[in-house]
């Protein structure tokens, strides 16, 4: 009887277990990092979009330079503008929540509390543009594709954080994670993976690796309609696209095709536009959106000039350091050779007072670090004083000083002198500083833009009046690409992005383990601390917490000097033919022209009568 009852109670805890177990599991038609999702699995569109958005007409834009390949997802060739609209993933962020995501291709997921794994179920009615099914063949396909033969630095972030994946049935994939690596961020980065056509890939014998004009097959609601080789793509949309009736869809992609024209540098493009060559802008030059703005298509109310608010972190745009050379090991020479650059002056005499300094990481946001470590930011900086710099403990987290507006500015020009006689480059009686063997402190800053000369050549002369070997080595925007690849640079202009949702990501930008070859830790920082505090912030497990890892991760990588950051506006400067339309109420983080625009044909066939269009 004893027996009986201790097989009951055993049996009774057993089911309470499962079914307790059974109870943590959540399905759900959209997956939030932190907090609960906005949109409930029943809403009929996003929020932003104009739901009844009429469909039809092109919209044009421009691009730098030129291209030599329609894959986006190989290190061979450059890829042209929007290249990987062709792919759609599991799930889909939103432009109005920051670390949520819904079912695209899938219908649902399925997952514990402790996100150890996922499943998805795909729904029954994708079809690639060529009318085939996709299944969960193809997403175990993709993946294992992305796997072995994706970028170098993206291939190390999968390996290390997915244990593997499984097919349960045609309409259902599992994947489970590795044990020992942080969960928050792992469904959104394997919901977010682009699926390609395993049928496409073998019966054509595609290699993944190779360059090729010709796209590989997606089920996206764009396919390709023309190329012109470095001149042209017209991509159009598929009228059979399978998602057009996606909650998630409605009152998107409203263009029924949209151009890429391609100019060699800026000014010819803006003269293009001038033209009527395309019709949207997006002004990046501070010098034309104050000067240049006076063209008759503008003065005849053609075209619309207008700005746009926008939320999103700043772009992280700098002169990049490139700390695999030498010469710029020592810290003292990052910063003699960043004091040199006048953002004041440039802002000023150059910019029309357009910009705001970027200093942090995360700037126009509340994550940047600011002053000395509050005591959330030291609880996490403290693990990790041994491998951490004292700066981040006893001094105010790192930014250039202001600088007059004069071009050279006569207090950091001392203060640089000092930094560098400190580090040994020494003033030779050329006036060129050099070390103790004799070799000058020479830096190239690598530039692929006639617009940006206008920028570099004065920070030039500034490095010059310091002693320092300083050229503007002009080249070809394949040559930067090229270049790129190899970290064959001083310095560039580049993009240190970040996300307010950082996650896997910043181990390709900041990690030591992609230092050597990721195409995107431009600069090749290699730091125990950076690496302790990246996984601070990827462990988080509520905003708060991550706030508080952000500000220290930040004020680590700045107090390191890895760039010398330029510049940001917080609103987008626009100019447009003026028949096109947007919804009153845009998303904070992104404008959405080809999102969630449409063109008004009564504006165009105005615009048309009177020959303002070609």
């Amino acid at each position: 009887m004893d027996k009986l009852k201790s097989f009951i109670t055993a049996l009774c805890f057993f089911l309470t277990t499962s079914i307790c177990m059974a109870q943590s599991e959540i399905i759900s038609h959209g997956i939030s990092t932190f907090g609960d999702l906005k949109y409930e699995k029943d809403f009929k569109h996003l929020s932003y979009v104009n739901p009844d958005a009429p469909k039809g007409g092109e919209i044009s834009f421009w691009a730098f330079g030129s291209f030599d390949s329609m894959h986006p997802y190989t290190r061979k060739g450059r890829a042209g503008a929007y290249s990987s609209i062709f792919f759609e993933s599991l799930l889909e962020g939103t432009s109005d929540e920051i670390d949520s995501a819904y079912g695209l291709i899938a219908k649902e997921i399925e997952y514990p509390e402790d996100r150890s794994w996922v499943i998805f179920t795909l729904r029954s009615e994708v079809l690639f543009s060529d009318g085939s099914p996709l299944t969960a063949k193809d997403v175990l396909f993709s993946y294992k594709l992305l796997k072995e033969k994706g970028l170098p630095s993206f291939r190390a972030v999968l390996e290390k954080d997915i244990q593997s994946a499984e097919l349960i049935s045609d309409r259902k994939i599992k994947f489970i994670f590795n044990d020992d690596v942080p969960k928050r961020d792992l469904i959104n980065t394997v919901g977010g993976l682009p699926i390609f056509s395993e049928k496409y890939f073998t019966y054509n014998k595609v290699d993944f690796e190779a360059s090729t004009l010709t796209p590989a097959l997606g089920s996206g609601p764009y396919i390709l309609d023309k190329v012109d080789v470095g001149k042209q793509i017209i991509y159009k949309k598929n009228p059979n696209y399978w998602g057009n009736d996606l909650p998630i869809n409605k009152g998107r992609y409203n263009f029924d095709k949209f151009r890429i024209e391609y100019f060699a540098d800026y000014n010819s493009a803006f003269e293009g536009f001038k033209a009527g060559t395309y019709t949207f802008r997006n002004e990046a030059s501070s010098k034309i959106w104050a000067t240049g703005y006076d063209f008759p298509a503008l003065e005849k109310n053609w075209v619309k000039k207008t700005t746009l608010p926008d939320g999103n972190l700043s772009s992280g745009q700098s002169f990049v350091l490139n700390l695999r050379r030498e010469k710029f090991k020592d810290i003292k020479v990052r910063k003699a050779i960043g004091l040199m650059f006048n953002f004041e002056w440039s802002n000023s005499t150059l910019f029309y007072g357009l910009y705001e300094r970027i200093n942090s990481f995360w700037d126009n946001s509340d994550l940047k670090a600011s002053g000395m470590p509050i005591e959330q930011e030291l609880l996490i900086l403290n693990k990790y004083k041994d491998i951490l710099d004292g700066n981040n403990f006893s001094e105010e987290v790192f930014s250039f000083p202001k600088s007059s507006l004069k071009q050279l500015d006569r207090k950091n020009l001392r203060q640089a002198s000092r930094l560098l006689d400190d580090a040994g480059w020494k003033v030779g009686d050329d006036g060129l500083r050099r070390n103790a063997d004799g070799k000058t402190l020479d830096v190239e800053i690598l530039n692929d833009s006639q617009a940006f000369d206008r920028i570099i050549n004065p920070y030039i002369e500034n490095l010059k009046k310091l002693g320092i070997n300083a050229a503007n080595i002009k080249i070809d925007n394949a040559q930067m690409t090229d270049r790129r690849r190899k970290f064959d640079f001083d310095m560039l202009v580049g993009f240190l992005s970040t996300q307010l949702t950082p996650g896997s990501e910043l181990e390709q930008y900041f990690g030591s383990e992609s230092a050597d070859f990721s195409i995107f830790n431009l600069t090749g920082v290699k730091d125990q601390g950076v690496d302790a505090i990246i996984k601070e912030v990827r462990a988080a497990k509520s905003r708060e917490e991550l706030g508080f890892a952000i500000r220290a991760l930040d004020r680590v990588l700045r107090n390191k000097v890895i760039w010398v950051p330029q510049w940001f506006k917080n609103k987008h400067t626009i100019a447009y033919f003026d028949m096109y339309e947007h919804p009153k109420n845009l998303p904070p983080y992104d404008i959405g022209v080809l999102d969630t625009w449409w063109m008004n044909s009564d504006k165009y066939n105005d615009l048309k009568d009177q020959g303002a269009l070609k």
